[in-house]
């Protein structure tokens, strides 16, 4: 028996043409209780026929028997990237997605006495927990500038995201998130000259990416989240 699942976020929601009502309150369609419920409904549906045996097979056969023409979803591969997509003014870019903890509508920042700090902006109150604030803008000198509409998503909402390494948790304001996005390694490029030279020393490499109901190709920086969890370690001191 198929278990059919209404997917109406394809349709009018973030990933469709974005006229869903409850965007506005819910903001994305992962917070409404529409897609709670078909979560749920996919989660507890009946297990296919031969499932368990196909499954046991393919994990008891060794990577050389393992057949090329397999779904993406059973074989991983370590050249696929997958990222967080935000923007800070005019600048699009990423950052792997196993360092984004949470993002949240945007909070009260408490400034520190005594801190003059352009990176280090102060604290802020995350589920009952504390913690610094920074702005990216100024660590990646990415200057404010006026975007035409055209340019910007249907939504665009401001948050705040919370990012993780090694214990180390750092806040930073975004002007928008788009959420997940997967790409292959080869479609890194190299970092072009007009691109400032902050930001050139934190980005890997450049890759394009269109976001859903708007024809512009964006490019986007991803960033070396080693190097900008060492500077935020140094700088917002």
């Amino acid at each position: 028996m198929t278990t059919q699942v209404e997917s109406c976020w394809n349709v009018i929601g973030i990933e469709g043409d974005r006229t869903c009502a409850e965007l506005s309150t819910h903001i994305h369609c992962r917070n409404c209780p529409v897609y709670s419920a078909a979560g749920r409904c996919l989660l507890e549906r009946p297990t296919p026929e031969k499932y368990r045996h196909e499954w046991t097979k393919f994990i008891a056969e060794s990577p050389a028997q393992k057949k090329p023409n397999l779904p993406t979803y059973a074989v991983r591969t370590s050249e696929t990237l997958t990222v967080v997509i935000f923007r800070l003014h005019q600048e699009w870019l990423a950052l792997p997605a196993q360092v984004f903890k949470e993002t949240t509508p945007p909070s009260v920042i408490h400034t520190l006495p005594h801190r003059q700090n352009q990176v280090l902006r102060g604290l802020i109150n995350i589920r009952g927990e504390l913690l610094l604030c920074v702005s990216l803008s100024h660590l990646l000198n990415i200057e404010p500038s006026e975007l035409p509409s055209s340019s910007l998503s249907p939504v665009s909402h401001s948050r705040m995201a919370v990012i993780e390494k090694a214990g180390n948790a750092w806040v930073f304001p975004v002007d928008e998130i788009y959420g997940v996005h997967r790409f292959h390694r080869r479609e890194l490029r190299d970092v072009l000259r007009n691109v400032t030279q902050t930001t050139q020393t934190y980005t890997k490499g450049l890759f394009s990416w269109q976001p859903l109901n708007l024809p512009t190709v964006r490019t986007v920086s991803y960033l070396d989240d080693e190097l900008l969890f060492t500077s935020l370690a140094r700088k917002a001191q």
